[in-house]
């Protein structure tokens, strides 16, 4: 076992040293950013953490799962990373054949060399190698520049929309002969030959869209550049809990009244309603199998909460983990989430291999860390911007839940209201 050198510091401007901050760290091939922007949670876990370098690491090598646990333990630090969608292909024993444009590892967890905490305006910083002081003056020597150079990619869509409406057709003729009850059904839209600096781009999305789940990270020439709203899983001592998003409605924050109208009509939205209690249905027989028996409950059905560009409706399910549960165990129950997949996730993971025309990677996958007593919390990789600096290609996913009930337009055009914000800094 490694050990840390800590040291705390004061500052004073909290924001700018948040800039410099990522700066300094976008000088290493790897890094991760965790930041719920300060929203306010009876779930929170963290308000601002860094970790960068990688002194350890775990990668794909078509066996991590049965590794995994063993890489944890030996560990016995933090560690952060993320698990693609389409790991599933381990644990379902699938196959992803389509096309992937920006090429994350199916999972990837390292041991950081650093790790630096904000919680208001005081700075940890924790450190292997290095030594505290000496990082802490590098952030503040770092140069900042506050000019945001407006970008205008040229962005296309993977598929058109009436290819997007017609696939949603064949996906209820397949909820109407009983093959599943909903389907997360994703398309991409992408841009080739694009140079960003993902810095900037992730403080602008910040900017337009906060959210409680958002996460920076950089893996070496892949970065991905998260605002999301949802969590896949927290564990806390033996306690488990899921967080799925179903149920979207646009906001209208120029009229305090019509916005409060809108939230009220996706509360009794039927539509919007079943979707979610699908997925909650799905998440409570996922944990019930790792879970003490009568231990799983819905501790919120229907909650609503509000983000800048949309109103959501979140379910949360808790149970109390069995004993000598593992992390690959938890995994191989809960993994690919319920709300990216739909009911059966078995049958649904392969229509959406042969419906989607592209490999959804980090997309729709969990960006995360397991701390030192094997706690853990990832997000759902949604609302999300993933670019390859080597090929020059960006790209964006976003979708919807399909069911018998859904009006395939009226799909298309939630996944637009969905990518809006990613769409405003992009162009």
């Amino acid at each position: 076992m490694l050990t840390r050198t800590i040291a705390s510091f004061t500052i004073t401007e909290v924001e700018l040293f948040k800039q410099k901050m990522l700066n300094w760290a976008n000088r290493f091939n790897i890094f991760i950013l965790l930041d719920n922007h300060h929203y306010n949670s009876a779930y929170n876990s963290v308000e601002y953490l860094l970790a960068v370098n990688a002194v350890n690491c775990i990668s794909d090598t078509g066996h991590a799962l049965q590794e995994l646990d063993s890489f944890i333990t030996a560990a016995q630090d933090w560690l952060f990373g993320h698990i693609n969608y389409d790991f599933k292909n381990q644990i379902a024993h699938s196959v992803s054949a389509h096309f992937d444009g920006i090429g994350f590892p199916d999972i990837f967890l390292f041991q950081p060399e650093t790790l630096i905490e904000i919680k208001n305006n005081k700075v940890m910083i924790a450190c292997i190698n290095s030594q505290p002081e000496n990082i802490f003056a590098s952030i503040l020597e770092e140069a900042i520049d506050e000019t945001y150079s407006s970008i205008s990619i040229n962005i296309q869509s993977k598929i058109s929309k009436q290819e997007y409406i017609n696939s949603i057709n064949k996906l209820q003729q397949h909820i109407l002969r009983g093959d599943c009850y909903e389907i997360n059904f994703c398309q991409e839209f992408f841009a080739e030959e694009t140079t960003i600096n993902p810095v900037k781009v992730y403080n602008q999305l910040s900017k337009i869209s906060p959210a409680p789940f958002a996460s920076f990270y950089k893996l070496r020439h892949r970065y991905l550049i998260c605002a999301s709203p949802e969590r896949f899983l927290k564990k806390t001592n033996n306690k488990l809990i899921s967080q799925p998003i179903k149920g979207t409605f646009k906001r209208d924050t120029s009229d305090i009244e019509k916005d409060e109208n809108l939230k009220q009509q996706l509360l009794q939205s039927e539509k919007e309603k079943s979707e979610n209690v699908m997925i909650v249905d799905l998440v409570r027989n996922d944990l019930s199998r790792i879970c003490k028996e009568g231990s799983v409950m819905v501790e919120e059905l229907f909650g609503i909460h509000s983000f800048p560009q949309v109103h959501q409706l979140i379910s949360t399910i808790s149970g109390e983990i069995k004993n000598e549960i593992t992390f690959s165990n938890i995994l191989k129950a809960t993994f690919p989430m319920g709300s990216m997949t739909g009911a059966p996730k078995k049958r649904v993971i392969e229509l959406i291999e042969e419906y989607e025309k592209t490999k959804r990677g980090i997309y729709s996958g969990c960006v995360g860390y397991i701390d030192p007593c094997k706690d853990f919390d990832f997000n759902v990789v949604i609302r999300s911007i993933m670019y390859n600096a080597e090929k020059k290609y960006l790209s964006y996913q976003v979708g919807s839940g399909i069911t018998f009930k859904s009006d395939a337009v009226n799909e298309y055009n939630e996944c637009l209201l969905k990518a809006a914000a990613i769409k405003k800094v992009l162009q």
